[in-house]
């Protein structure tokens, strides 16, 4: 019996490349939605999903209260949450609501697919390493060199986001967004974004 799962994401390649992991070894059936209107829509109409999976910063969410409509009309099935720039705090706040887990974007695909799998089965999925970092005295001396919004903003380099879907999503003005890119690549002394992100991934930065 296939896991249904519904990816709702407005990032088309996030969306895709999720469903293409998910979909690989044919256990797993995937549909997607852009935003939140569309997701409630085939949750209303379609046979139910084994877990439905939000993006934190989507059209219609406005923050936790999209993740908690859909908790009040998925009749106790699974919903989890799915972000490229949301703090451990939020994190923690969705769990708190009901959420059955929580996945930051930077996530390596294989970890990604089996919590996902996890999250299915109606177990609780949090990263350790997200979940007990980010605030923490103990955070590592490449977290340390960065203020939290040079964070947020290098999450969303590491999964490919424009200037502008940073923007948008950390609710800031491009212009801004361009500084933080090139302070960020001073810092981690990174060629372009891309060589930043590289840094960040292999630095286990999440």
């Amino acid at each position: 019996m296939s896991l249904r799962i519904l990816i709702a994401d407005d990032h088309d390649m996030v969306r895709e490349t999720i469903a293409m992991f998910l979909d690989a070894d044919g256990s797993t059936v995937t549909e997607a939605a852009s935003d939140l209107a569309g997701a409630l829509d085939k949750i209303k109409t379609e046979p139910p999903y084994d877990l439905v999976l939000l993006d934190y910063t989507m059209p219609g969410m406005k923050g936790l209260q999209g993740l908690q409509t859909v908790l009040g009309i998925n009749e106790g099935r699974p919903v989890g949450l799915i972000s490229g720039t949301a703090t451990r705090l939020i994190a923690e706040q969705a769990l708190d609501m009901g959420a059955i887990g929580f996945l930051p974007k930077t996530l390596p695909a294989k970890s990604l697919v089996n919590a996902v799998r996890f999250m299915a089965a109606g177990e609780t999925y949090a990263p350790v390493s997200f979940m007990s970092g980010k605030d923490n005295p103990e955070e590592t001396d490449f977290e340390k060199a960065l203020s939290e919004r040079e964070r947020q903003v290098l999450r969303g380099l590491m999964i490919a986001q424009s200037n502008k879907e940073i923007a948008r999503d950390l609710d800031l003005q491009e212009v801004t967004i361009k500084l933080h890119v090139k302070t960020l690549c001073r810092k981690l002394d990174a060629k372009n974004r891309t060589d930043a992100a590289i840094i960040a991934r292999d630095a286990g930065f999440v």
